[in-house]
């Protein structure tokens, strides 16, 4: 990751903390991580919660700018997969990946506050605010912050337009789930075919939403990381 700022700045904190006897925080080495538009410059990002179109309707903590970080095996894989995709005429538009823990606690704080539903409407119309928790969609730790998962969608060349998937990112509702047969059968193609370039790369589906992928063989699977986005 080329942010020379901040590595001088984690390596001051270092070498003071173990001046002091303490243990670095591991949350916040970013060593292991890289810049997914250096490493793959043909992928589209759309950060969402770097802008205030999503679910919370604000930016969201530890997005301090547009750009998207993976661990450099889950940015290897992206790469492969993104070869494949390039050669039918698509292109990947990522709308999240690392995520760090301070957004995860942001969300949680957000989803407590009941009466903020400005965005029920775009993002969760057939939910209750309070069932949000229960049903799975928050969290209080993510995968995201492991570094290895990330958010997705294919944007088709030819046309200038995402691929239909049937179904937005971050809508809240079985709509999402990708084996949802309550969509076309071109929209349930579109999301089969993206499952199938990312699971061929070496990234796991998620059950319940159709644009989000794991590194099968995360190299942090117990770390959640806390670095910020910047």
């Amino acid at each position: 990751m080329k942010n020379n700022s901040f590595l001088a700045c984690l390596a001051l904190t270092c070498l003071i903390a173990l001046a002091s006897g303490m243990t670095p925080d591991p949350s916040l080495d970013n060593s292991g991580f890289v810049n997914i538009a250096e490493e793959i410059p043909e992928v589209m990002l759309e950060i969402r919660y770097y802008s205030t179109y999503n679910f919370i309707g604000d930016r969201v903590n530890g997005y301090e700018a547009p750009v998207a970080y993976l661990t450099k095996e889950a940015a290897a894989a992206l790469k492969k997969a993104s070869e494949v995709a390039m050669k039918d005429g698509y292109r990947f538009r990522i709308y999240d990946a690392y995520r760090p823990q301070v957004a995860v606690d942001h969300f949680k704080a957000w989803a407590k506050d009941l009466d903020d539903t400005r965005m029920k409407e775009y993002f969760y119309p057939e939910l209750d605010k309070s069932v949000l928790f229960e049903q799975g969609y928050i969290a209080s730790r993510s995968g995201h912050s492991r570094g290895s998962t990330l958010d997705l969608t294919l944007f088709d060349m030819k046309t200038g337009h995402n691929l239909d998937m049937g179904g937005t990112f971050d809508w809240f509702g079985v709509l999402s789930h990708p084996g949802y047969k309550g969509v076309t059968e071109e929209q349930y193609a579109n999301r089969m075919y993206l499952r199938k370039i990312m699971t061929d790369a070496g990234f796991r589906p998620y059950d319940e939403e159709w644009w989000h992928f794991t590194l099968r063989n995360e190299p942090y699977p117990d770390t959640y990381f806390n670095f910020p986005n910047k």
